[in-house]
């Protein structure tokens, strides 16, 4: 099964890093979502919610404050300015 690595860095800190099976995010062209084999890409993102659902189904939600996207070769690059950890919620399937 393929996956992607992600990596959720604020500016002071990592936030969440892992592997995925999708990255939803929202951005200013509207919601992105993120598979493994999806092309390369860079968005700019804006405040909202972003999910991760990692290999295991469990699904964590944390919200920024806007940022960048980056994805290329199954590998996802999350930057915000401020992620609000305190509105992280991880559930499992």
């Amino acid at each position: 099964m393929s996956s992607l690595k992600v990596e959720m860095v604020a500016a002071d800190r990592k936030v969440w890093e892992g592997e995925a099976k999708l990255v939803r995010a929202r951005s200013i062209a509207g919601e992105l979502g993120i598979l493994p084999g999806h092309t390369p890409l860079l968005g700019v993102l804006v405040e909202g919610d972003v999910t991760i659902e990692a290999l295991d189904g469990a699904r964590s939600t944390v919200t920024v404050d806007g940022g960048f996207l980056s994805v290329d070769s199954d590998v996802v690059t999350i930057v915000a300015e401020h992620v609000d950890a305190s509105s992280m919620q991880t559930t499992t399937n």
